[in-house]
């Protein structure tokens, strides 16, 4: 969404890559390959991997819950799987196109989910707004951004969207966290936990193979959306991200095969890990110049993104919006009033 860009420093090294959603696949690196589910035009696809695990699969991401996903995993276990069982899932984090298919492929193959304890959770408690009505609080968060009644009704008919875009979630699910080691097949995997894109993104790097799956904590051609949301208004994901990119390039080395949730695997993890920081920066900086004059959460936009925000996409630009400007006032470079009609106006302090 923001206005970081890709970077020149990356190495493509596969010219072959997999077709979206016939089952096919691309083996990166020995027993890691890479498959790709079909999700919206915007943005076609989502990575998941196949881990080979003794006589069966470790599955690292699922897709979203779409008819189309589930005939792609049926023709990847008729072809490149070879109809072996699921030793495990593991999603990387709650948003549906990373864990829709997780609740299918566990009840097939009669296996467990392995997540992180905050991303299992908070996934449960969004797919049980299901049917419900848009809460107040959200209304009133988003009018204090400056949206019109018109976005303020659009929000109410959507809200409560989230568990149609996954398979019920399994009763119960294996922890995992920070620091954990555990082996997939002949190698040890390493988690290595981010925060900011949601709340404990689990990332798997395999120092024997030199790879690293990043989910979506680190891509090479879009930024992640690090957002606030009504549930926790005065919340600073952006903080919380900038320190996970940081502690990723502390933790895991430059030599990596990077395996990103979208667009295509690449080498050259602390440039882009450099270019994210540096952007979010350079944005917060923009944003901090345009504050020189009292501005509404919807003003700003011009200061952080690159394309016109219109329709769907005003949800997602509010969100990223709210967290750089929070970030400046927990940096005490901002201030926030809110006026007798319950808008927000943000200030350079």
């Amino acid at each position: 969404m923001s206005s970081i860009v890709p970077s020149p420093d990356l190495i493509y090294p596969f010219e072959d890559k997999p077709e979206i959603g016939d089952g096919s696949a691309v083996e990166v690196a020995p027993g890691v390959h890479w498959l790709r589910m079909p999700l919206f035009s915007a943005l076609p696809a989502i990575n998941v991997w196949a881990v080979a695990d003794d006589d069966g699969w470790t599955i690292i991401d699922t897709g979203l819950r779409s008819t189309k996903t589930t005939e792609a995993w049926r023709a990847a276990f008729k072809g490149v799987l070879q109809d072996k069982t699921v030793t495990r899932v593991i999603s990387t984090h709650m948003h549906p196109d990373h864990c829709g298919m997780a609740g299918w492929l566990v009840n097939r193959f009669n296996t467990r989910l392995w997540m992180s304890r905050l991303e299992y959770l908070t996934c449960r408690l969004m797919a049980a707004d299901t049917g419900h009505e848009a809460p107040s609080d959200g209304v009133r968060f988003y009018k204090a951004a400056g949206w019109d009644d018109e976005a303020i009704e659009t929000y109410k008919a959507r809200f409560g969207g989230f568990g149609e875009s996954i398979y019920a979630m399994p009763a119960s699910f294996r922890r995992i966290r920070d620091g954990d080691v555990f082996p997939i097949g002949e190698h040890d995997w390493h988690v290595v936990v981010g925060t900011g894109h949601s709340p404990e993104h689990a990332c798997l790097y395999c120092p024997d193979l030199k790879v690293f799956i990043s989910g979506d904590q680190v891509l090479p051609r879009i930024s992640s959306n690090v957002s606030v949301f009504p549930t926790e208004p005065d919340a600073d994901p952006l903080g919380d991200w900038l320190s996970s990119l940081a502690k990723l390039k502390r933790q895991v080395p430059d030599d990596v095969l990077v395996l990103p949730a979208h667009n295509y695997p690449f080498r050259g993890l602390h440039a882009r890990l450099d270019q994210l920081i540096d952007g979010h920066v350079t944005d917060l900086d923009k944003l901090y110049d345009l504050l020189a004059q009292p501005k509404r959460t919807i003003d700003v936009f011009s200061a952080l993104f690159r394309r016109p925000i219109t329709g769907n996409l005003l949800g997602m630009a509010t969100g990223e919006a709210v967290a750089h400007l929070n970030h400046l006032v927990a940096t005490n470079r901002a201030t926030r009033e809110t006026d007798s009609e319950g808008v927000n106006w943000w200030r350079a302090a």
